[in-house]
């Protein structure tokens, strides 16, 4: 598994409960590493035992951990690449929510060797929408559920969003835009992302 995952998680839990949680959390996982470099990989069984030692010492479920998680990709200002990856997927939420075919492709070709699961999106009504996400990191459609309900106020726009479980062995998430100005765009530009880079 791409070390930048553990590294995300590590920075998720440093940033929002403090450093010594998240070096509890390494030794109460018990793994024969105990920090990760970004651009490494690593066992793949070691981020379950991982998120398994945080939802423990934090005393939340593993789901509401890696919901947090998503949303921290997006709302914290260290990870603002994510959120100009997220808004190349279209100029309305409804726009990205049909993109997301394409977010592992996006991915690789933004950190190389980064795989992701496979998503798909189907719309059986106006306004209501299907996820399904298949492949490893299990979990990841929780990840994804925090990043969309983020992207949404994003946007400017009020959804629901449930995630439902698996289903034929793919985490299945719906989605339901009740109001797509619901509030202010927060806005996104060409101009904005190249900045950002030369910043």
């Amino acid at each position: 598994m791409h070390g930048l995952i553990f590294r995300t998680l590590e920075a998720f839990i440093s940033d929002a409960f403090g450093r010594d949680h998240w070096t509890l959390a390494v030794a109460l996982a018990d793994l024969p590493v105990t920090s990760f470099e970004a651009m490494l990989q690593y066992d793949a069984t070691y981020f379950p035992k991982l998120l398994a030692a945080c939802a423990q010492d934090l005393e939340r479920a593993p789901s509401v951990i890696l919901e947090d998680l998503g949303a921290y990709l997006i709302t914290h200002q260290n990870h603002a690449s994510v959120r100009r990856l997220m808004r190349f997927g279209g100029d309305t939420f409804s726009e990205l929510l049909h993109s997301l075919d394409d977010l592992p492709g996006r991915t690789r070709l933004a950190v190389s060797g980064l795989e992701l699961p496979q998503v798909h999106v189907r719309q059986p009504i106006p306004q209501h929408f299907t996820i399904h996400c298949s492949g490893t990191p299990t979990g990841f459609g929780h990840v994804l559920v925090g990043l969309l309900r983020a992207m949404s106020d994003d946007y400017g726009t009020l959804a629901v969003l449930d995630h439902c479980g698996v289903r034929d062995g793919a985490e299945v998430i719906e989605v339901q835009v009740i109001e797509t100005a619901f509030a202010d765009d927060r806005g996104f530009s060409l101009a904005d992302s190249a900045l950002a880079h030369s910043a």
